[in-house]
């Protein structure tokens, strides 16, 4: 499978890269892009099966990559890794397509039961 990581801080990429192997992911083609813009045109692109996002990055914000993928039909899986794990995020997130939301700090084990919800093979 083909995950798109999109954050802003290249050090979070790492470390979300890092935590999905610690889960058992580590054999997926991984593709990182540094804010929502970026994102949108990989996932465009690179037609991948998953998008991990962060929420909040400067030039496209990941609410409005997800909300430009889904206006565009397209259906990726999509699930945000953020430290906004607020209720008003969290159902925004879902109304607008999003398959789950990771909070900051996360662990092995979240990653585990976002990524097996949705399909995604260890």
């Amino acid at each position: 499978m083909k995950i798109v990581v999109v954050d802003d801080s290249r050090v979070m990429r790492q470390i979300v890269i890092r935590t999905m192997r610690q889960a058992g992911y580590g054999g997926h083609d991984i593709v990182e892009a540094e804010n929502g813009k970026e994102g949108l045109d990989v996932v465009q692109a690179q037609n991948p099966d998953l998008v991990l996002s962060d929420w909040n990055m400067p030039e496209m914000t990941g609410i409005d990559m997800l909300c430009a993928l889904r206006a565009a039909g397209n259906q990726v899986k999509f699930g945000f890794v953020t430290s906004e794990g607020s209720e008003e995020m969290r159902t925004r997130a879902t109304q607008s397509g999003a398959a789950f939301l990771i909070a900051k700090p996360f662990t092995p084990e979240a990653f585990e039961e976002a990524l097996t919800s949705v399909g995604v093979p260890a």
